[in-house]
Parts: C-alpha cells; structure tokens; sequence
C-alpha cells in the first residue's frame, strides 16, 4: 500500500513518526503551514516557519525516504491577529519556491471580517501563481463555514477544480462535492472523522477526488491514520485499485496541479547547513 498524507504537520512529530510512516507505506507528505499553538506576535515568525517547512524538514523527510512538500498561508487563526497580518504582504516572495505546492491553510476559523479579507486575498495570490488552494473549514459552525467558503470561491479568480476544501464531515460533503471542489477528509483519534465514517462516506459518495489525511499536530493525532483508511476500505469490501486512488493517485493528482510536485527522495544530503537529525552525530 502506498501512501501520500495530503496533510499533516511533520514540524510538530519526531523522527519516529516518519520511520514509522515509512514502514506503514507512506512515501510522501503535503504539510500545511498553520498555528502552533502558542501565537505569533510578528510576520518575523511565520517567515523562520516558513524556512523551515522549505529547508530543515524536507530534508528530516528524506532521510526517512518520504518526500516533502509544503503549503504556505497566513492560517485562518491569526488572521484575526494586525500584527500578523503582514505576512500577505511577505507570500508572494515564498509562493515561488519549488517545494511549495498550494496556498493554504486559509480559510475560517471564527469566520471574522478580518478572515474574509485574508481569504479573498490568499485565493487571488494563489490564481496569480497558478497555484492551487487548501482551504481549512472551521471546527465550529461547519456547514455555515463550508458555505461562507464556497461563496468566496466562486468569487474569486480561482476555479473550484483547484480548490482542496479540507475538514470535511457528513453535513458537509455533499455541498463540497456539488460545488466541484476536491475533497479532503481528517481521520483523527477522538474528533473530526474515523475510519468507519470514511469508510461509508467513500461507499456513499464514491472515491472520486477525495483526499484522505491524518492533520496530525501538536494535539492528540495518529500520522498512521491514514494507512487504517486503507485497511478498513480493504476491510469493508473495497478493492486495491480505489485504495491506491483514494490514498495516492488523488493526492498526487490534486498537488500536481502546482507543476511542482516531486516524488523523488534519492540522493539525500547527509546533512542540512551542518546539521544531521542524529543529535550530535558525524
């Protein structure tokens, strides 16, 4: 079984994680730039972030033979933060670096005026770099936040074919799909979606642009999650060919969209500006 995490958030994993993932047939990775947890007080932090998402970890991924890709944004959380909001300003300079293949995560949060504004603009930056979209739908308020959402895209100068509409749950899906958007799906331990949801949401809906991600973070996550999709989807009756398409060929279909997608992880550096992930190591 292989396996593409069309997002999760390595930054807050050890390297354990990616020699497990690596074992459980995961060969490459979409992270997501998003909140920490602690906020950010200055567009100065998002940029030594956003260093590290095209640096430091595409090179911790590689040596666990996983490729690295990244999606940078203002995050739809400290939108609502004026000293953060400068980083739009900053993007486009990032927008153009090979390993970054879509804006995102924008989106809502709390659904403020200040997130309609950084949504609107972060939709127009990706169009102008012809970029796709990865848009996070709030926690609260889905079907409310899916809507809102939609109605910015089809405001915007983006096509709802390059749109990734992430988060999604049974109130939700049929309206994202309606609307033309790609699907995604976050398969967690205790909120968001499970395997067995998923699960009857492919046998409702079909596999079709559907995107299945384990969003592990700095909170309570599995970065397996996704490899217990395709054991449950082989559990309940599917067949290897929707497995591969749902957990690989949909990812890589969506991210290539960028022109920038690149599966190769052979000939590895052994360090990266000096430094190794074996803490003190030659």
């Amino acid at each position: 079984m292989r396996i593409f995490d069309p997002h999760i958030h390595m930054t807050s994993r050890t390297t354990d994680d990616y020699e497990a993932m690596h074992a459980a047939g995961v060969r490459a990775v979409v992270e997501p730039s998003f909140w920490l947890g602690q906020p950010r007080t200055s567009p100065a932090a998002f940029l030594d972030y956003f260093d590290s998402l095209l640096g430091w970890e595409p090179f911790r991924a590689a040596q666990y033979g996983i490729a690295h890709h990244c999606t940078l944004a203002l995050n739809p959380k400290e939108a609502n933060d004026p000293r953060c909001m400068p980083v739009l300003d900053e993007l486009p300079r990032y927008l153009v670096k090979d390993h970054v293949v879509a804006v995102g995560e924008i989106g809502y949060d709390s659904m403020t005026p200040a997130e309609d504004t950084a949504l609107t603009a972060q939709l127009q930056l990706a169009a102008d770099h012809e970029l796709p979209a990865l848009v996070h739908t709030p926690h609260r308020d889905k079907l409310a936040g899916l809507r809102r959402t939609l109605d910015v895209v089809r405001e915007s100068a983006l096509p709802a074919e390059r749109v990734l509409v992430d988060h999604l749950n049974e109130t939700t899906v049929k309206e994202a799909k309606d609307s033309g958007c790609w699907l995604g799906f976050s398969v967690y331990p205790d909120t968001k979606m499970d395997e067995d949801r998923m699960v009857a949401i492919l046998k409702e809906y079909g596999p079709e642009k559907v995107l299945v991600n384990s969003a592990a973070d700095w909170g309570r996550s599995d970065p397996l999650k996704t490899r217990r999709v395709g054991e449950a989807m082989l559990a309940s009756g599917f067949g290897d060919d929707d497995v591969d398409r749902v957990l690989w060929r949909n990812p890589v279909a969506f991210y290539g969209l960028s022109g920038r997608l690149d599966l190769d992880v052979t000939g590895t550096a052994a360090t990266h500006e000096g430094n190794s992930v074996l803490r003190g190591g030659e």
